[in-house]
């Protein structure tokens, strides 16, 4: 699988391209913002996209959305209890002094135990609300993407609408941690880590 990681727009947000090395499909994790450096990333390794995947609403993470829709024709997925966010994108960036584009409506919305499959390559969709209502991780065998839920040494704020500081920790408990130590996580901000170093590390966690 080929991982591409890219640190978009004011918030520094990561944005990710995985491609099939077989069949030259790709998805795009979390589109917020730079378009135009994802879709220089996504040429230079000839890589056609098939879904724009949104870990959850926020801005930060979505902003992308129709500029990249408008130039791949890809569909947006996105859990349904964040759709509605991504019709006032504006008015959110606003609320930090930012600009954002609203997006289009999702094409796919997306539920606990669905697949999302392009090429030869499946992840998991996993339901783990806490940071936003509709916030999802993503997973295929050895790959974590944790969207704004876990991070290294951290996890996802809960003071924002939607949030909640003890289904957040319960859904990485329960649903996160169970996956093998050597697990690597690609999370929304800052650096990858492991399953493993955050069961021994991480301090919301222990």
């Amino acid at each position: 699988m080929i991982i591409k990681k890219l640190e978009v727009g004011p918030i520094m947000a990561n944005c990710f391209i995985l491609g099939c090395e077989s069949t030259k499909e790709a998805v795009v994790i979390d589109p917020g913002d730079d378009a135009d450096r994802i879709l220089m990333e996504l040429g230079k390794s000839n890589l056609k996209v098939k879904y724009l995947i949104n870990t959850h609403g926020h801005f930060d993470h979505v902003s992308a959305n129709k500029r990249m829709k408008e130039a791949t024709g890809a569909q947006i997925a996105i859990h349904p209890e964040d759709e509605p966010m991504l019709h006032e994108l504006s008015q959110s960036a606003l609320m930090f002094g930012l600009a954002s584009e609203n997006s289009p409506p999702a094409d796919i919305l997306l539920k606990d135990g669905d697949e999302v499959t392009f090429g030869e390559i499946t992840l998991q969709v996993i339901h783990t609300p806490g940071h936003s209502k509709g916030g999802i991780s993503l997973y295929t065998k050895g790959h974590l993407f944790s969207g704004d839920t876990l991070f290294a040494g951290s996890i996802g704020r809960t003071d924002l609408a939607g949030g909640d500081y003890d289904t957040l920790i319960s859904n990485i408990k329960e649903k996160l941690l169970i996956f093998d130590d050597d697990t690597i996580v690609y999370t929304g901000h800052g650096p990858e880590t492991t399953i493993g170093n955050e069961k021994r590390m991480n301090p919301f966690l222990r």
